[in-house]
């Protein structure tokens, strides 16, 4: 016999488990379905991404300070040795901090956990296929599809879980790389290579575009590009990775140079971040008639989540957008209040991204190539971290601050930040732009001295007027 719930939720990452516990909050009846052997909830954001990637990146960062950055403040250290294990042992330990916390949030407000693998069934309905091989189905008005994305895999390079690995793999690496091979120069990769970086191994990125981060502002990126050979990267652009051999703990990756010349790359690990993709595998959606992108994989939706079934609904990673856990989340909320009779809304130009190496990069809104693609004028408003008090004070002063503004109206139109702390900095530039802010607003803003803020609203302050105050 069927269980009845008003929502069941399919995944319980970013997006499931907050409108799981959206819903339950505005008195919904909700069951959220979660298939990891664990039985953790928080999806891949919690357990192998996000989290856990910045727990090493927080400990490989003060190890590196350590080596490099204390003595020129005075402060002498003895010998430094790496304690990898604990470094690990510290980063399972804040995962399953975090995980527990669902747990408790899902009793605190009544959602039910349901632990196995969910699909599509007519109704709409779900059955759920628990470890030992029994079945059970939830029937609910409303069944959401939050199962998130998983590593892209190239044919020619095949993850092997030891030397040629994904992001998950390279997470827990022990020892330390001798020489790390990235196959892509995007966030995760250059992230993940920072870690490995930092605590000693030498790290080598081919990207087959023809800069690292495009997603990033043009300007930005290449400024990262500099930091990062300077900090040690060997970067390599417009190289096209044909494949890969492994021979006892030797990988020797094959590649095209730009003008078409063989290159080889060995090392000992090969950690392949090339992207991501929607993971909708045993879901059912072709037997229910849920229409999906042939090209992205991606779930169609209207602009209500809804798919092409009634009733059913997705979100996050599985349809339209960038991958990120806060995007996932907020649709999460958005979908539970609008099944609740609420009016919410999403401003996907207000949607931060964050990439986590050093100095950091954070940006909300267009990049200055998307706005010359569409025409718009603009006015560009820069400020360096070398002009900041509050910057030399911690010596950090490497990156600025990017602000974009309409030339009409101020109105900001993009902000992109190279610098210490940029993935804290960005929330006041999201801010001002959900409620359609101009640069003026910025620099009109009380900022607090010395502070790293201040270079935000001296950056505005050039948008506005042309003319920063410290610069």
């Amino acid at each position: 016999m069927a269980e009845n719930y008003d929502l069941v939720v399919i995944g319980g990452g970013p997006g499931g488990y907050t409108a799981a516990i959206r819903a339950a909050q505005l008195k919904m009846k909700v069951a959220c379905v979660e298939k990891r052997a664990n039985k953790a909830f928080g999806g891949t954001c919690l357990n192998i991404g996000c989290i856990p990637s910045k727990a090493l990146l927080d400990s490989s960062e003060m190890y590196d300070a350590t080596l490099h950055k204390l003595a020129s403040h005075g402060i002498k250290v003895g010998s430094v040795a790496l304690d990898l294990s604990t470094m690990h042992q510290r980063k399972d330990r804040v995962v399953n901090e975090l995980t527990g916390g669902i747990s408790f949030l899902f009793k605190k407000y009544g959602v039910t956990p349901i632990y196995g693998t969910g699909r599509l069934l007519p109704g709409p309905q779900v059955e759920v296929t628990a470890a030992d091989g029994s079945t059970s189905i939830l029937q609910a008005p409303h069944v959401l599809l939050a199962t998130g994305s998983i590593s892209s895999e190239l044919p020619f390079l095949k993850f092997d879980g030891t030397h040629i690995v994904s992001s998950t793999e390279a997470l827990n690496f022990n020892p330390v790389p001798q020489h790390l091979i990235v196959v892509g120069g995007g966030y995760i990769g250059l992230e993940l290579g920072s870690v490995w970086k930092r605590l000693g191994a030498q790290v080598t990125v081919l990207e087959f575009l023809p800069r690292i981060l495009p997603a990033c502002d043009g300007e930005i990126a290449a400024e990262v590009h500099k930091l990062l050979i300077k900090q040690g990267f060997v970067i390599h652009t417009n190289t096209r990775v044909t494949g890969a051999t492994v021979r006892g703990n030797t990988v020797t990756v094959t590649a095209q140079a730009p003008d078409g010349q063989p290159l080889q790359f060995s090392g000992d690990r090969v950690l392949v971040a090339v992207g991501r993709r929607p993971y909708t595998a045993g879901l059912g959606l072709e037997e229910v008639g849920v229409k999906v992108d042939p090209q992205s994989g991606r779930v169609e939706v209207d602009d209500q989540f809804r798919t092409s079934v009634p009733g059913v609904y997705a979100i996050g990673d599985l349809i339209a957008g960038p991958m990120l856990a806060h995007k996932a989340s907020e649709e999460g909320a958005v979908l539970a209040e609008r099944l609740a009779g609420m009016k919410p809304h999403i401003n996907y130009n207000a949607i931060p991204s964050i990439i986590y190496i050093w100095p950091e990069v954070a940006a909300v809104g267009a990049t200055e190539e998307q706005l010359k693609e569409q025409g718009i004028a603009y006015r560009v408003g820069k400020f360096k971290f070398s002009a900041s008090g509050r910057a030399k004070a911690m010596d950090e002063t490497d990156g600025f601050v990017k602000v974009l503004a309409d030339a009409k109206t101020d109105r900001v139109l993009g902000v992109h930040i190279l610098g210490p702390r940029a993935s804290e900095l960005i929330a006041e530039c999201v801010t001002i732009m959900e409620f359609r802010g101009s640069a003026e607003d910025i620099a009109r803003c009380p900022h607090g001295h010395p502070t790293l803020s201040e270079a935000v609203a001296e950056a505005a302050r050039m948008a506005w007027s042309g003319q920063p105050l410290n610069s």
